[in-house]
């Protein structure tokens, strides 16, 4: 039975590539004044939806200790289960709570505020890998370019934060040439047709990706609809001029780019590439793909 008040935290250690583990103490210490909370460790990746789909039967609203990973799996385990859920940052980007706009807290301030906090429900994307399988995300996916890179990022160990995405798009610019596409995206005010080549494919719930880049400075995650950002074929010498705009979020306003809202999209691609899905990678996504907003799919907690 599910017991209103009843929290579980549920921790990846393995965050941050692995700078998250020194945070465990500290959360354990302070949850410890609840009375009515758990906290569970995630061992092995997907873990931490296990642990997700046990804790909803108990517990009404489940912590996710981690990056956007951890929180995208959290999503997945419990979509359509009554139960809410929250944040605590401890992964190198933490980008979909920055759209929630959250106040500066310390690390025992958050974990405490989560007792007095609001929720309010926020929407999904959902991904549908041609009828063989399908997955939500709550933040974004990109194809190519910030596939490529998200997959950079994870393998370089020995770099963290801004450093480790510096280091990652220049690698990954030196050998990348634009992708062909399919695109038709359906719009609040019609349906748009792409056929050529890609640099840069997004699709956003949230606002920021890769820790400062404004990919999609218009996103709201309670509208009902996605944001898609699409960079058309540009000289890869060009794009380091692009960087700059992402980084304000003035990439929009850019004739070589495509802004705009959506409620679902067909992707074709004849050619496999690399897919991030909230900063997890998929290494050969290729073929057909539907991609949907589910709104107000998910209960968030948010800053009281």
């Amino acid at each position: 039975m599910i017991e209103r008040d009843r929290y579980t935290f549920i921790f990846n250690p393995a965050a941050d590539k692995g700078r998250a583990a020194g945070k465990a103490g500290m959360i354990e210490r302070t949850i410890a004044t609840y009375g009515n909370a758990s906290f569970e460790v995630s061992r092995f990746a997907g873990h931490a939806g296990e642990i997700a789909r046990i804790a909803a039967r108990t517990s009404s609203t489940l912590i996710a200790c981690g990056g956007d990973g951890t929180l995208n799996e959290v999503v997945n385990a419990v979509i359509g289960l009554q139960v809410r859920i929250g944040i605590f940052p401890a992964g190198s980007a933490n980008d979909f709570l920055k759209t929630l706009r959250p106040a500066k807290k310390t690390h025992e301030e958050t974990i405490l505020g989560f007792a007095d906090a609001f929720s309010r429900r926020v929407d999904l994307g959902h991904v549908d890998f041609g009828g063989k399988s399908s997955r939500y995300f709550i933040n974004s996916i990109g194809i190519g370019l910030t596939g490529r890179i998200a997959g950079k990022v994870k393998s370089t160990t020995w770099l963290r934060g801004e450093m480790s995405y510096a280091y990652a798009l220049v690698s990954v610019l030196l050998g990348y040439t634009a992708l062909k596409m399919h695109i038709k995206i359906e719009t609040p005010g019609g349906t748009i047709e792409l056929d050529e080549p890609v640099f840069a494919f997004s699709v956003s719930n949230g606002a920021v990706e890769g820790g400062k880049f404004r990919i999609a400075p218009h996103a709201d995650p309670g509208d009902g609809l996605l944001d898609v950002c699409i960079l058309k074929a540009i000289p890869k010498w060009r794009f380091p001029g692009y960087v700059l705009k992402y980084l304000k979020g003035s990439q929009i306003d850019d004739p070589r780019v495509l802004y705009c809202k959506a409620s679902s999209l067909e992707v074709f691609m004849p050619e496999a590439d690399a897919m991030h899905m909230d900063g997890e990678v998929f290494e050969r996504v290729g073929g057909s793909m539907g991609i949907a907003a589910v709104p107000r799919a998910v209960e968030m907690l948010c800053d009281s």
